[in-house]
């Protein structure tokens, strides 16, 4: 798993069948994605999430994206050019198309899931450079989803009334294989941003799984709930997330 998967892993949360109240469509969150080399915190890439109205034939759905770019001066070094898009039901964000398409120092591949949420399971299609293609279905647990769709589930639940040390489990799909992780909900914490001092929920988030994430969170204790800032530590390395700025709020 590379660094900028490890890092949208450690953004990932906890899975509940809560309601959407907090996302809407048209919102636009950028951060700075820095990694330490050599012992020192270096800005390296722009990471953008976005959402916006999908219309079918039958419905429409929201569409999650989030690009991972390094900045120009990095691009010799290790250029990343990272697309991660979920497709999902604008109350419940359930997923139902999810694609991930990586292209990180010359390495790509490209995973599409097509959800069946009445078999729990998913149709997989992977492919690499050299038109090598694979498809494979796996079987999913009910509460399953993909890495986006977890990522924004988190905002849909309410933590208001959590005691400190709280925490729950959670399943995602990520390259074929369900990871389970652990949330921990550790209080409130009043930090600085771009966006201005805000007081935030504090989240720690663990996995199973030694070859993933770990780290901590901290969402804007309003009713968007947006991550502001993030720590991570995985097997190579530590890093940060910080918000840039943020736009089209539903709240």
């Amino acid at each position: 798993m590379t660094r900028i998967s490890f890092l949208l892993l450690f953004l990932v949360s906890i899975s509940l069948n809560a309601q959407n109240n907090a996302i809407g469509f048209g919102e636009k969150l950028t951060y700075t994605a820095s990694y330490n080399m050599s012992g020192i915190l270096t800005d390296l890439a722009e990471v953008t999430m976005e959402t916006s109205a999908v219309k079918t034939s039958k419905t429409t759905l929201l569409r999650l994206k989030c690009k991972a770019t390094t900045y120009s001066k990095w691009d010799n070094f290790f250029k990343i050019r990272d697309l991660y898009e979920s497709y999902v039901n604008p109350k419940t964000l359930k997923p139902y198309l999810y694609n991930r398409d990586i292209n990180e120092g010359g390495y790509y591949k490209n995973m599409k899931y097509t959800f069946s949420h009445k078999t729990k399971t998913v149709k997989t299609v992977q492919r690499k450079k050299s038109n090598w293609v694979q498809k494979k279905t796996v079987p999913i647990g009910a509460d399953t989803k993909d890495i986006i769709s977890t990522l924004y589930t988190i905002r849909t639940f309410d933590l208001t009334n959590l005691s400190s040390g709280t925490s729950k489990d959670f399943t995602i799909l990520f390259d074929r294989e369900e990871i389970k992780a652990k949330v921990t909900y550790l209080g409130k914490e009043t930090i600085s941003t771009a966006l201005g001092t805000k007081t935030c929920y504090k989240i720690s988030l663990g996995s199973t799984n030694s070859n993933t994430v770990n780290g901590t969170l901290w969402l804007t204790a309003d009713e968007n709930k947006i991550p502001v800032y993030g720590k991570f530590k995985i097997p190579v390395g530590t890093g940060e997330l910080k918000i840039k700025s943020a736009s089209g709020l539903k709240n």
